[in-house]
């Protein structure tokens, strides 16, 4: 796997997506930002239902998002995703979203940190998914 690896996946823009004027609202882009988040874990091998199962959540802790260029309806849209910084306690995954000719609409970053599903707990990512962990760590951005 290359040293810095950027998941893609295609963005499916709906009418529903849109608002008054015309453009996607601003909401959708965090769900974007989960499409790139949960994509880019499933082309590394992973699955966040397979977190789960085994008793742990990653709740998003911060989100910061930067709009730059409107998307629209009949748009192509992608998002690209990378794991921007991993310490073991908390995660930060890196995104752009951009059109069809590669212009940037948005960026922005998303921090996970993961809790046990019983009581809501901080616990270390590094401890309860090793495996996980240091594949993270090969794939960041340095």
């Amino acid at each position: 796997m290359d040293p810095f690896f950027v998941s893609e996946r295609s963005i499916q823009l709906y009418y529903a997506d849109t608002d008054m004027m015309g453009v996607i609202y601003h909401a959708n882009y965090l769900k974007f930002f989960e499409l790139g988040r949960t994509g880019l874990i499933e082309d590394l091998g992973y699955s966040y239902l397979a977190m789960e199962e085994a008793g742990y959540f990653a709740p998003v802790y911060d989100v910061q998002v930067t709009y730059k260029k409107a998307l629209r309806y009949g748009d192509q849209a992608f998002i690209n995703t990378w794991v921007e910084q991993n310490d073991g306690i908390k995660t930060v995954y890196g995104y752009t979203i951009v059109n069809g000719d590669a212009e940037v609409c948005a960026e922005g970053k998303t921090t996970h940190i993961i809790v046990k599903k019983d009581n809501f707990r901080p616990t270390s990512f590094k401890k309860a998914f090793p495996e996980w962990f240091l594949k993270y760590e090969d794939i960041k951005k340095k």
